[in-house]
């Protein structure tokens, strides 16, 4: 089986960072198509893919016919039934419900921290100031990771020890706590570590990088560092 996997900006859109690794972290084979967001090719490519306005967005065959997905969750679940064989939840059953609980909690929430917080894997921020609603987000982020960890995590430095869908929907709230400098304790620390520093993850960013583009009105009027050497 082929799948056509189309994406926006790497250093920029974390959906698409969610959908390629829930590729290249589960060994899937998969064509990526790119195009920069906003701009007339943007949408040109999501012709192939059912006509949508976002991205990621996944084509195969079946012998009905193209099939389309968009949306990660629709995406994972997809790659979920269509693969077992690489358990990309939790095979305990508890553990699989709070896994999917949370990548769904993710999915649809923390809107203050993604509005405020853009991902931007270009370099840090000195002096990012998080308002009440941020530090809310973050505090409920680091009760889910605390959760997790304690109870699954032994086998590993993810959510639940393997890497799951969960890790691939907060990867991108990890890179933010990194960039913007948003406080956090050492758990989450080391959960952004892990992300981070993961060779899946360094492919993903220096393939961003080496696009060599800033997209605008994602940079902050704030001095910046450079990304820790990971």
């Amino acid at each position: 089986m082929t799948y056509s996997l189309a994406i926006g900006d790497k250093t920029y859109s974390s959906w698409s960072l969610r959908g390629w690794l829930l590729f290249a972290k589960f060994d899937i084979p998969v064509d990526v198509v790119t195009a920069r967001m906003y701009s007339p090719e943007f949408t040109d490519m999501l012709k192939d893919f059912g006509g949508g306005r976002l991205v990621p967005a996944i084509r195969f065959d079946a012998p009905s016919g193209p099939v389309m997905v968009s949306d990660t969750l629709a995406i994972a679940e997809t790659l979920a039934e269509r693969h077992p064989e690489k358990n990309m939840w939790p095979q305990d059953p508890v553990a699989r419900g709070y896994a999917r609980s949370i990548t769904a909690e993710m999915h649809s929430g923390f809107g203050s921290l993604r509005t405020d917080c853009t991902m931007n894997l270009r370099h840090c921020y000195s002096g990012f100031v998080p308002s009440d609603a941020v530090l809310s987000d973050l505090a409920r982020i680091e009760k889910i990771w605390t959760e997790a960890r304690s109870r699954w995590g032994a086998g590993g430095p993810w959510l639940f020890g393997e890497y799951s869908i969960a890790d691939a929907f907060y990867a991108p709230i990890a890179t933010r706590l990194l960039t913007y400098g948003l406080p956090r304790g050492a758990l989450a620390s080391d959960y952004v570590q892990s992300t981070t520093r993961d060779a899946t993850f360094k492919e993903w960013r220096d393939s961003g990088l080496a696009e060599n583009y800033v997209q605008p009105g994602y940079d902050l009027d704030l001095e910046t560092i450079p990304w820790p050497d990971s």
